[in-house]
């Protein structure tokens, strides 16, 4: 191929693959943060709720821990067509990436809620008692206790958190959501152009290589041990 060839070729596909990089890193900064202000309050009183918590409530956790467990359940594919009517009472839409963060987001707060339920028990219970006996309430303790004991740990899993968004955004493009997975399935599969599949492929795996470095690198400068 010559090199003017080469160049306009090349154009061509960055002119093509641009707008869809855009929209996938559109949908997936959006559905993880409404992910995250969904999850983060479910996976505090999942923890707080427990058996010999700060706030033990079996009832109230068995019964939301059964919800998310439900909602975990659901492949992503069949809760974004069944909350459809959802997506448009909200966006007014269920085409695009803007209506594809409404499932991205609800799919995603279960995961998020798991993840932070997790770090938050690894907190070691001899730092909550003595924040306890020394009065604090428990919005005190989870929030100046809790919280920023788990960090780390807590930024690892809103790492995999992102990279198991940026997976479910891909697969959102099947049904119209937008972003590289749409642009994988119209000419990748649909018009049969490898070359724009493999770009795709690529960037996303890039994208994924990106996305935990960062979280590596940030949990490693909050941990304090």
């Amino acid at each position: 191929m010559e090199a003017a060839n080469l160049i306009s070729y090349l154009s061509e596909l960055v002119d093509l693959v641009l707008p869809s990089l855009w929209e996938t890193l559109y949908m997936v900064f959006f559905s993880t943060l409404f992910a995250i202000i969904l999850g983060l309050p479910l996976g505090i009183i999942l923890v707080i709720t427990d058996k010999g918590h700060i706030w033990e409530k079996p009832k109230l956790n068995r019964t939301l821990g059964l919800i998310i467990n439900m909602a975990r359940s659901l492949p992503f594919i069949i809760l974004i067509i069944a909350i459809f009517p959802l997506s448009r009472l909200i966006i007014g839409t269920t085409i695009g990436p803007t209506a594809a963060i409404v499932p991205l987001s609800i799919a995603a707060a279960p995961f998020v809620a798991r993840i932070i339920e997790s770090s938050l028990k690894e907190v070691s219970w001899g730092i909550i008692e003595a924040s306890i006996s020394v009065g604090a309430t428990i919005p005190q303790i989870i929030f100046k206790v809790m919280l920023p004991e788990a960090m780390p740990s807590l930024v690892l899993g809103i790492t995999l958190t992102v990279i198991n968004i940026l997976g479910y955004s891909a697969m959102a493009g099947a049904i119209g959501g937008g972003g590289l997975g749409d642009l994988a399935i119209r000419y990748g599969y649909q018009r049969f152009q490898t070359d724009v599949l493999i770009a795709a492929i690529i960037i996303l795996i890039v994208l994924v290589q990106i996305i935990q470095s960062i979280g590596n690198m940030i949990s490693r400068k909050l941990d304090k041990r």
